[in-house]
């Protein structure tokens, strides 16, 4: 999704939660220092353009739907673990590292792509674990992207993901562990689970 026409999509967001796009911004200038010019776009397209691919999310179904997975795996966030519990080791884990823990460290070792994300408000999250990871790494930005610092559309560490498949090219997306209905979270999560929906409505995706 070309930025011109995520942008309006991304204000609205900015303005129902009351976030700062200059934090944003910030957040991705550091992100972009930390990364010091790592970018393995390259993995990443290899891995999902032409190909099947899941996206895991992290809602509490995802352990009951491991059987639907199929082609290229991408892990949103604390995902990961579910799925390193059951054997799985994602190709990809898409974070803003709130979720974050040395098994990620791991993973990143193992050589799973650990795609990113600055936002204002995971800044201290940034500096303790973009320099842990030692393998390939992409980075991202809701806001207006950067060189090297790219922005596939979404909001959340899942609907990124799917954005992010959908935008590369994979073949087709199959979506588990997501439970945009999910009651027992406080309510800003239940504003990222609302517009998660809307977002992946907007590409074709209804769940």
């Amino acid at each position: 999704m070309r930025f011109a026409d995520w942008e309006p999509h991304y204000t609205a967001i900015l303005e129902y939660f009351g976030f700062e796009r200059e934090a944003d911004e910030a957040a991705a200038r550091l992100l972009a220092d930390l990364a010091d010019g790592r970018d393995d776009l390259g993995l990443l397209e290899s891995l999902i353009r032409d190909r099947t691919v899941t996206v895991c999310g992290n809602a509490p179904c995802l352990a009951e739907e491991l059987d639907r997975i199929e082609g290229t795996v991408l892990a949103a966030d604390a995902a990961a673990e579910v799925l390193v519990d059951h054997g799985i080791r994602p190709d990809a884990v898409f974070t803003d590292l709130d979720g974050a823990t040395d098994v990620f460290v791991d993973l990143s070792r193992q050589g799973t792509v650990m795609v990113v994300h600055a936002h204002g408000d995971n800044v201290p999250l940034l500096r303790h674990w973009v320099p842990l990871l030692p393998g390939p790494l992409v980075a991202t930005t809701q806001a207006a992207p950067l060189p090297h610092i790219h922005n596939f559309g979404g909001f959340s560490d899942g609907d990124r993901a799917v954005f992010a498949a959908d935008e590369i090219g994979a073949a087709s997306v199959r979506i588990i562990g997501f439970d945009l209905a999910d009651r027992n979270v406080d309510p800003v999560k239940r504003g990222k689970l609302f517009w998660a929906g809307e977002l992946l409505r907007l590409i074709g995706y209804d769940i």
